[in-house]
Protein backbone atom coordinates (compact mmCIF):
# COMPACT_ATOMS: atom_id res chain seq x y z
CA UNK A 1 0.00 0.00 0.00
CA UNK A 2 1.18 3.80 -0.71
CA UNK A 3 1.93 6.09 2.43
CA UNK A 4 2.91 9.10 2.67
CA UNK A 5 6.42 9.56 3.61
CA UNK A 6 5.56 12.32 6.61
CA UNK A 7 2.76 10.64 8.10
CA UNK A 8 5.39 8.11 9.71
CA UNK A 9 7.18 11.19 11.69
CA UNK A 10 6.42 11.02 15.22
CA UNK A 11 5.29 6.98 15.22
CA UNK A 12 6.38 5.32 17.70
CA UNK A 13 8.81 1.95 17.39
CA UNK A 14 7.13 -0.05 20.06
CA UNK A 15 9.64 -2.62 21.35
CA UNK A 16 8.48 -6.27 23.36
CA UNK A 17 9.14 -4.36 26.54
CA UNK A 18 8.35 -1.14 25.74
CA UNK A 19 9.05 2.21 23.37
CA UNK A 20 12.05 2.50 22.08
CA UNK A 21 11.17 5.90 20.43
CA UNK A 22 9.51 7.95 17.64
CA UNK A 23 10.63 8.26 14.17
CA UNK A 24 11.99 11.42 13.25
CA UNK A 25 13.57 11.55 9.71
CA UNK A 26 14.15 8.65 6.94
CA UNK A 27 17.02 8.05 5.05
CA UNK A 28 16.56 7.13 1.39
CA UNK A 29 19.73 6.32 -2.01
CA UNK A 30 18.05 8.58 -4.51
CA UNK A 31 20.19 5.55 -6.91
CA UNK A 32 17.49 2.90 -5.96
CA UNK A 33 15.02 4.96 -4.36
CA UNK A 34 14.69 2.54 -1.60
CA UNK A 35 14.37 3.28 2.11
CA UNK A 36 17.45 2.73 3.59
CA UNK A 37 17.34 3.74 7.58
CA UNK A 38 14.75 5.58 9.65
CA UNK A 39 16.20 8.46 12.10
CA UNK A 40 14.93 7.45 16.09
CA UNK A 41 14.54 10.02 18.48
CA UNK A 42 14.94 7.79 21.92
CA UNK A 43 13.28 11.07 23.95
CA UNK A 44 13.99 11.09 27.17
CA UNK A 45 14.54 7.56 27.70
CA UNK A 46 17.78 7.67 26.21
CA UNK A 47 18.51 11.36 26.53
CA UNK A 48 20.63 13.04 23.56
CA UNK A 49 20.80 9.64 21.59
CA UNK A 50 19.14 8.79 17.93
CA UNK A 51 19.39 5.61 16.03
CA UNK A 52 19.38 3.99 13.11
CA UNK A 53 16.91 1.21 12.26
CA UNK A 54 16.66 -0.14 9.37
CA UNK A 55 12.56 -1.39 7.79
CA UNK A 56 13.69 -4.90 7.67
CA UNK A 57 13.81 -4.75 11.41
CA UNK A 58 10.71 -3.28 11.68
CA UNK A 59 6.69 -4.70 11.70
CA UNK A 60 4.11 -4.08 8.94
CA UNK A 61 2.83 -0.01 10.18
CA UNK A 62 -0.14 0.45 12.31
CA UNK A 63 -1.37 3.09 10.61
CA UNK A 64 -4.59 4.44 13.86
CA UNK A 65 -2.22 3.17 16.08
CA UNK A 66 0.34 5.67 14.79
CA UNK A 67 3.48 3.25 15.62
CA UNK A 68 5.77 0.38 14.14
CA UNK A 69 6.14 -2.78 16.41
CA UNK A 70 9.43 -4.02 16.31
CA UNK A 71 10.97 -7.64 17.68
CA UNK A 72 13.96 -5.23 19.25
CA UNK A 73 14.49 -5.21 22.60
CA UNK A 74 14.88 -1.20 24.42
CA UNK A 75 17.55 -3.53 25.98
CA UNK A 76 19.35 -4.24 22.29
CA UNK A 77 18.69 -0.93 21.01
CA UNK A 78 20.33 0.83 24.07
CA UNK A 79 23.84 -1.34 23.94
CA UNK A 80 23.37 -0.78 20.12
CA UNK A 81 26.62 0.85 18.54
CA UNK A 82 25.94 4.72 19.34
CA UNK A 83 26.37 7.24 16.48
CA UNK A 84 26.75 11.35 17.31
CA UNK A 85 24.22 13.50 16.36
CA UNK A 86 25.94 15.70 13.92
CA UNK A 87 28.71 13.39 12.71
CA UNK A 88 28.86 11.57 9.50
CA UNK A 89 27.41 7.94 10.39
CA UNK A 90 30.67 6.22 8.63
CA UNK A 91 30.21 3.20 6.43
CA UNK A 92 32.18 1.46 9.25
CA UNK A 93 29.62 2.66 12.01
CA UNK A 94 26.58 0.87 9.90
CA UNK A 95 28.56 -2.10 9.35
CA UNK A 96 29.15 -2.35 12.80
CA UNK A 97 25.11 -1.90 13.26
CA UNK A 98 24.11 -4.78 10.77
CA UNK A 99 27.14 -7.20 12.44
CA UNK A 100 25.21 -6.17 15.91
CA UNK A 101 21.88 -6.29 14.96
CA UNK A 102 22.48 -9.43 12.63
CA UNK A 103 20.67 -7.78 9.67
CA UNK A 104 21.95 -8.92 6.34
CA UNK A 105 24.09 -6.27 4.62
CA UNK A 106 23.03 -7.01 0.89
CA UNK A 107 19.31 -6.77 1.99
CA UNK A 108 20.26 -2.78 2.83
CA UNK A 109 20.10 -1.91 -1.07
CA UNK A 110 23.09 -1.64 -4.07
CA UNK A 111 26.42 -2.33 -3.29
CA UNK A 112 26.84 -2.66 0.46
CA UNK A 113 25.50 0.28 2.98
CA UNK A 114 25.70 4.16 2.11
CA UNK A 115 26.84 6.58 4.59
CA UNK A 116 24.97 9.14 5.70
CA UNK A 117 24.47 12.55 7.95
CA UNK A 118 22.19 12.35 10.54
CA UNK A 119 20.98 15.98 10.44
CA UNK A 120 20.34 18.10 13.81
CA UNK A 121 17.74 19.99 11.91
CA UNK A 122 15.97 19.49 8.47
CA UNK A 123 18.15 21.99 6.68
CA UNK A 124 21.64 20.55 7.46
CA UNK A 125 23.43 17.62 8.05
CA UNK A 126 22.43 15.93 5.02
CA UNK A 127 24.54 13.50 2.80
CA UNK A 128 25.54 15.67 0.10
CA UNK A 129 25.71 18.89 1.73
CA UNK A 130 28.34 21.29 3.07
CA UNK A 131 31.53 18.92 4.18
CA UNK A 132 30.70 18.56 7.77
CA UNK A 133 33.60 19.92 10.83
CA UNK A 134 34.04 17.16 11.84
CA UNK A 135 36.55 14.85 9.61
CA UNK A 136 35.49 11.58 7.42
CA UNK A 137 34.10 13.09 4.77
CA UNK A 138 35.51 10.86 2.09
CA UNK A 139 33.10 7.83 3.27
CA UNK A 140 29.88 10.10 3.08
CA UNK A 141 27.62 9.04 0.10
CA UNK A 142 25.66 12.11 -1.73
CA UNK A 143 23.37 9.97 -2.77
CA UNK A 144 21.80 9.17 0.66
CA UNK A 145 18.87 11.64 1.22
CA UNK A 146 16.83 13.05 4.21
CA UNK A 147 13.02 12.93 4.00
CA UNK A 148 12.75 15.95 5.96
CA UNK A 149 15.82 17.78 4.17
CA UNK A 150 14.34 16.96 0.60
CA UNK A 151 10.45 17.70 1.21
CA UNK A 152 10.61 21.45 0.39
CA UNK A 153 12.90 21.22 -2.41
CA UNK A 154 11.81 23.53 -5.16
CA UNK A 155 10.53 20.87 -8.61
CA UNK A 156 12.13 22.53 -11.91
CA UNK A 157 10.59 20.91 -15.52
CA UNK A 158 12.93 21.44 -18.45
CA UNK A 159 11.09 24.93 -18.94
CA UNK A 160 10.44 26.37 -15.53
CA UNK A 161 10.14 26.02 -11.99
CA UNK A 162 6.61 24.35 -11.10
CA UNK A 163 6.40 24.34 -7.19
CA UNK A 164 7.72 22.22 -4.69
CA UNK A 165 8.57 18.64 -3.38
CA UNK A 166 6.19 18.15 -0.40
CA UNK A 167 6.51 14.14 0.40
CA UNK A 168 6.58 10.84 -1.32
CA UNK A 169 4.58 8.08 -1.55
CA UNK A 170 6.21 4.84 -0.52
CA UNK A 171 4.98 1.24 -0.98
CA UNK A 172 4.99 0.02 2.66
CA UNK A 173 5.65 -3.44 1.22
CA UNK A 174 9.20 -2.65 0.18
CA UNK A 175 9.90 0.35 1.29
CA UNK A 176 10.80 1.60 -1.92
CA UNK A 177 9.61 5.20 -3.07
CA UNK A 178 6.92 5.26 -5.81
CA UNK A 179 6.10 8.67 -6.40
CA UNK A 180 7.33 12.50 -5.52
CA UNK A 181 4.24 14.35 -4.64
CA UNK A 182 5.05 18.05 -6.10
CA UNK A 183 2.68 20.88 -4.34
CA UNK A 184 2.36 22.83 -7.72
CA UNK A 185 1.67 26.11 -5.67
CA UNK A 186 0.58 29.28 -7.80
CA UNK A 187 1.56 27.89 -10.76
CA UNK A 188 -1.16 25.42 -11.33
CA UNK A 189 -3.64 26.36 -8.63
CA UNK A 190 -2.55 24.69 -5.73
CA UNK A 191 -2.64 21.52 -7.42
CA UNK A 192 -0.96 18.18 -6.54
CA UNK A 193 0.95 15.90 -9.21
CA UNK A 194 2.50 12.36 -8.97
CA UNK A 195 5.96 11.77 -10.56
CA UNK A 196 7.99 8.95 -10.30
CA UNK A 197 11.95 8.59 -9.93
CA UNK A 198 12.04 7.71 -13.40
CA UNK A 199 11.81 11.56 -14.19
CA UNK A 200 14.37 12.54 -11.73
CA UNK A 201 17.31 13.82 -13.40
CA UNK A 202 18.87 15.27 -10.77
CA UNK A 203 18.84 16.48 -7.38
CA UNK A 204 20.86 20.08 -6.26
CA UNK A 205 21.73 20.02 -2.44
CA UNK A 206 23.19 23.55 -3.07
CA UNK A 207 20.48 24.83 -4.49
CA UNK A 208 17.77 22.88 -3.25
CA UNK A 209 15.65 21.71 -5.83
CA UNK A 210 14.77 18.72 -8.15
CA UNK A 211 15.16 18.65 -11.69
CA UNK A 212 12.98 16.49 -14.35
CA UNK A 213 13.29 15.34 -17.43
CA UNK A 214 9.50 16.45 -18.09
CA UNK A 215 8.91 19.70 -19.77
CA UNK A 216 5.73 21.67 -17.63
CA UNK A 217 3.01 20.99 -20.53
CA UNK A 218 3.22 17.54 -20.34
CA UNK A 219 2.83 17.45 -16.50
CA UNK A 220 0.06 19.57 -16.96
CA UNK A 221 -1.56 17.39 -19.12
CA UNK A 222 -1.10 14.54 -16.64
CA UNK A 223 -3.88 12.27 -15.37
CA UNK A 224 -5.79 14.60 -12.38
CA UNK A 225 -5.92 13.38 -8.52
CA UNK A 226 -7.19 15.66 -6.13
CA UNK A 227 -3.65 14.88 -3.33
CA UNK A 228 -5.71 13.41 -1.08
CA UNK A 229 -7.91 10.50 -1.93
CA UNK A 230 -5.45 7.12 -2.20
CA UNK A 231 -3.75 6.18 -5.58
CA UNK A 232 -5.16 2.85 -6.74
CA UNK A 233 -4.23 0.51 -9.18
CA UNK A 234 -6.51 1.78 -12.21
CA UNK A 235 -4.77 5.65 -11.31
CA UNK A 236 -1.50 4.00 -11.49
CA UNK A 237 -2.05 2.88 -15.09
CA UNK A 238 -3.37 5.70 -16.31
CA UNK A 239 0.24 8.12 -15.47
CA UNK A 240 2.38 4.91 -16.57
CA UNK A 241 0.72 4.97 -20.04
CA UNK A 242 0.50 8.96 -19.88
CA UNK A 243 4.25 9.13 -18.73
CA UNK A 244 5.76 5.77 -20.05
CA UNK A 245 6.75 4.81 -16.66
CA UNK A 246 6.73 1.33 -15.56
CA UNK A 247 5.88 2.06 -12.18
CA UNK A 248 3.73 -1.28 -12.47
CA UNK A 249 5.12 -4.79 -12.15
CA UNK A 250 8.79 -5.33 -12.80
CA UNK A 251 10.12 -2.67 -11.09
CA UNK A 252 11.53 0.41 -13.14
CA UNK A 253 14.92 0.92 -14.30
CA UNK A 254 16.01 4.22 -12.60
CA UNK A 255 19.17 5.62 -13.79
CA UNK A 256 19.04 7.61 -10.73
CA UNK A 257 20.07 10.98 -9.45
CA UNK A 258 22.65 12.78 -10.88
CA UNK A 259 25.57 12.80 -8.66
CA UNK A 260 27.49 15.78 -10.20
CA UNK A 261 26.62 19.42 -9.13
CA UNK A 262 27.25 21.08 -12.05
CA UNK A 263 26.57 25.13 -12.21
CA UNK A 264 23.28 25.44 -12.11
CA UNK A 265 22.08 26.80 -14.92
CA UNK A 266 19.67 30.15 -15.11
CA UNK A 267 15.87 29.37 -14.74
CA UNK A 268 13.88 29.97 -17.20
CA UNK A 269 11.46 33.21 -17.79
CA UNK A 270 8.45 33.74 -16.36
CA UNK A 271 5.52 33.17 -18.64
CA UNK A 272 1.76 32.24 -17.90
CA UNK A 273 2.65 28.52 -18.44
CA UNK A 274 6.43 28.56 -16.16
CA UNK A 275 5.41 31.29 -13.34
CA UNK A 276 8.09 30.87 -10.75
CA UNK A 277 6.88 29.33 -7.27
Amino acid sequence: MLQRGSMFNGYSIEAPDGKVGTVSDMLFDDTTWQLRWLVVDTGGWLTGRKILLHPASLEKPDIEGRAFPTALTRKAVEASPDIAQDEPVSLQMQRDLTSYYGWDGTSLGGNGIAAALVPSSPHEGVAGGPQPQHGATSSTDPHLRSIAEVSTYSIHAIDGTIGHLETFLIDDTDWTIRYLVVDTANWWLGKHVLVAPASVKEIDWRQRFVRLDLTCYKIKGSPTWDGTGPVDRAYEKLLQVYYGWNTLGDAPSHTGASSSHPAVPERAKATPETAKV
